[in-house]
């Protein structure tokens, strides 16, 4: 997939790929708009200082370009 509005890869960023996938992974949502909502991808729950905090380490959710449109309706 070429860049877009939809979809963005920066393949130049020293942190990419953030996850391991197959596919190329989408850098529009970085950093997660779904991070503070009950997202649909595969997050955990860890204790970190004493308090439950979502660790999102092996989501990829928001990166599949697939999921743009539903990513979109979630944060309406």
């Amino acid at each position: 997939m070429t860049n877009s509005s939809r979809f963005f890869a920066n393949k130049e960023c020293e942190f990419y790929p953030c996850h391991d996938s197959e596919e190329d992974l989408n850098c529009l949502f970085c950093f997660c708009p779904l991070y503070d909502r009950d997202c649909p991808g595969n997050y955990r729950m860890k204790v970190k200082n004493g308090r439950m905090i979502k660790t999102c380490i092996d989501c990829v959710y928001p990166h599949l370009a697939k999921n743009y449109d539903d990513i979109m309706s979630l944060l309406k």
